[in-house]
């Protein structure tokens, strides 16, 4: 009896421990989904690499992403709008670097300390660390590189213009000689474009738009009002189309691409589209640093793309190895060759097999050694908005650009008060 006992109760932990040991497998072997959101060329990009991910780690994690819009300020809103719903349905989030504070500050981010070293983040190139971190703590990993860069023709000029002055001058002369119908164009539609296009500016002539570290804002500034005379009077002069104050990037591009004009502002990605043969530029163009009064004057907007980890995710350490495979050197080598997308790392921009796809990467790394971040305040949006609509007014000639400056210096401080900061 005694026996029987004992080999009952022995089957019967033989039987919890094996069910034990199989829940532990399945559940070992349970596949984890990880959803990022992109917006939708990164979305396209990114493919390989996503089933390059998943082949490595099936069984494991299975990443998918989650296709947004085309447009910056679209895929901020679809974002935004599932994370005050509660429970967004993905675990990552691509973000434009100017998201960084209002996201951090609303609570939606989590900090990557566990996952990334600061070792890590400071051996990225010096142009890309900007705007990643939130009272200290990294949020957000950079994934590509992008600032503003000024492109010109070289078979109409030995060298660019490195001043405001000069640029006017070489393009007057040029208009003169009946050699291109411009001389610059740029982005002037009330949107983040002008935005970017400002802060070059109100830098190259010296000046700062908004510090949130000293409350100091310096629109209505003597190098706010020149950034903004310089802007509208390239308009008024003739030198810039006045179309030009409706351009966002592919209008500029689709410009300068036909040969219109000697001088383009815009981004990397352009260097690739004016290579293809129905470019009437092609072979012709050279990029540089921005105009500026002075060289340490000289800036590039920075406007990098990053992960972030969303707070609530059930699966933070799968998401997260998941950003670090698609942020890995291999994966950048990856999007420079196929897609032309500016590296992070500091040693890809020597990398001998990405010059001859890329020839200007030199160029690039020198810009980003001039990038600078937006104002990083979770105020971004407003103030910016505020920028865009009283300057374009300026260069639609519906107010003189003094009073634009004036106008926005002063709604500037007000939504910075209403929000409770100082000005």
């Amino acid at each position: 009896m005694q026996l029987r006992r004992t080999i009952t109760t022995l089957l019967i932990v033989l039987v919890v421990v094996m069910t034990w040991f199989g829940l532990k497998t399945a559940l070992a072997n349970q596949t984890v989904d990880v959803k990022v959101l992109m917006p939708a060329p990164f979305a396209d990009a990114t493919k390989p690499l996503v089933d390059q991910f998943n082949q490595e780690h099936k069984g494991h994690i299975r990443l998918s992403v989650v296709k947004g819009p085309l447009e910056t300020e679209a895929i901020s809103d679809l974002a935004i709008s599932s994370l005050l719903l509660g429970n967004p349905p993905f675990d990552a989030l691509l973000m434009d670097v100017t998201w960084v504070p209002k996201y951090a500050k609303a609570g939606w981010l989590l900090p990557l300390d566990q996952w990334f070293e600061k070792a890590e983040f400071d051996q990225l190139a010096k142009g890309v660390q900007p705007g990643n971190e939130f009272e200290g703590r990294i949020v957000r990993w950079p994934f590509v590189a992008s600032m503003g860069l000024l492109y010109w023709r070289t078979d109409l000029m030995d060298t660019p213009p490195r001043t405001p002055d000069e640029l006017v001058k070489i393009s007057k002369q040029l208009q003169a000689e009946q050699r291109v119908p411009w001389g610059y164009v740029w982005q002037g539609r009330q949107y983040e474009g002008l935005s970017c296009v400002f802060l070059e500016m109100i830098h190259g002539f010296g000046g700062i738009w908004y510090a949130p570290s000293t409350a100091t804002i310096g629109l209505d500034q003597e190098p706010g009002l020149a950034a903004a005379n310089w802007l509208t009077n390239l308009i008024q002069d003739g030198i810039s189309p006045q179309a030009v104050a409706n351009f966002a990037e592919a209008e500029t591009l689709q410009s300068f691409k036909m040969g219109e004009t000697a001088f383009m502002r815009n981004w990397p990605y352009a260097w690739a589209e004016l290579q293809k043969e129905d470019s009437s530029v092609r072979g012709k163009v050279a990029v540089t640093t921005m105009v500026a009064t002075s060289e340490e004057n000289s800036a590039a907007t920075l406007g990098s793309w990053g992960f972030s980890i969303l707070n609530g995710t059930k699966h933070a350490d799968e998401t997260a190895a998941a950003i670090r495979f698609l942020t890995s050197q291999s994966a950048q080598r990856t999007l420079a060759m196929s897609h032309g997308y500016t590296p992070t790392s500091t040693e890809l921009f020597n990398d001998p097999e990405l010059l001859t796809i890329n020839p200007i990467l030199p160029e690039l790394s020198i810009a980003l050694n001039h990038a600078i971040a937006r104002p990083e305040t979770p105020l971004y949006a407003q103030i910016s908005d505020a920028l865009q609509r009283n300057l374009n007014s300026s260069l639609t000639g519906e107010s003189p650009s003094n009073y634009s400056m004036q106008e926005t210096e002063k709604s500037t401080k007000y939504i910075i008060k209403s929000a409770g900061g100082r000005t």
